[in-house]
């Protein structure tokens, strides 16, 4: 991400993404939320990356230069907040539940016309309302800055069904488990095999928004079985991969 595009407002839109299609770098002055009402997005910085399907959206702090990707056919509702206006007072991209009535609300707001009517300000004041009540998602996958973990990382990045330990890893890049386990935890954040499962959770996601069988998902991604990879997705996202077939 080398030019950075700057927009001082954070359009409140709604914003349709072929699969595929690209947002390049860019920053605003104001916060904004950013949640695909179909389809799944990825928000890159260049710390992580941020993967949300329909249950989710983004929080994107002012000044955060990031780029958006759409993974399927996208419908994107954007929302713009003045920077001195943090609801959620989190100065870091943050993925967050979306309940059905804040869905509604998301999609509602950003159909409307851009003004200042009463009915519009009632509604704003009831989106930030369930925004506040939405509790913060941990599916945040971190980009590491040591070269040694960096190495690692790629490895699985191009291949997230290797199934590798972490010694056998180390042996491939010449480093022992004992340190990149601690470079895990002091670069990530997070531990290896949950670095690991944030890895193939954002793989799977990308994979069935292009309709990928959810057998094959769970075998292109690493999991024992397809009750295994179904468990764990329900889990983390709150509903089974199959919702994405129908």
């Amino acid at each position: 991400m080398t030019e950075v595009r700057h927009e001082p407002i954070a359009p409140t839109r709604t914003q349709r993404l072929a699969s595929g299609a690209e947002i390049d770098a860019h920053r605003h002055d104001e916060h904004q939320i950013v949640y695909a009402g179909r389809g799944v997005l990825s928000v890159t910085t260049s710390t992580g990356t941020w993967v949300a399907p329909a249950t989710r959206a983004i929080w994107v702090p002012a000044g955060t230069v990031h780029a958006h990707q759409a993974h399927g056919d996208l419908e994107l509702h954007l929302v713009g907040l003045p920077a001195r206006q943090n609801p959620l007072r989190l100065d870091a991209p943050t993925v967050l539940s979306v309940s059905p009535l804040l869905r509604e609300l998301l999609i509602a707001y950003t159909h409307t016309e851009n003004d200042d009517s009463p009915e519009r300000t009632r509604l704003r004041a009831v989106l930030l309302d369930q925004l506040r009540a939405s509790v913060q998602q941990p599916l945040h996958l971190p980009t590491p800055t040591a070269p040694l973990l960096r190495t690692v990382c790629d490895i699985l990045r191009s291949d997230p069904a290797d199934n590798r330990t972490l010694a056998e890893l180390g042996r491939r890049v010449g480093a022992s488990d004992r340190t990149l386990s601690r470079l895990f935890r002091n670069d990530l954040g997070m531990t290896f095999p949950q670095w690991r499962t944030q890895l193939r959770l954002h793989h799977a996601l990308v994979l069935l928004a292009h309709n990928t069988p959810v057998t094959k998902v769970a075998n292109q991604c690493g999991w024992s079985s397809t009750s295994a990879f179904i468990d764990v997705f329900r889990r983390a996202f709150g509903h089974t991969p199959g919702v994405y077939s129908r």
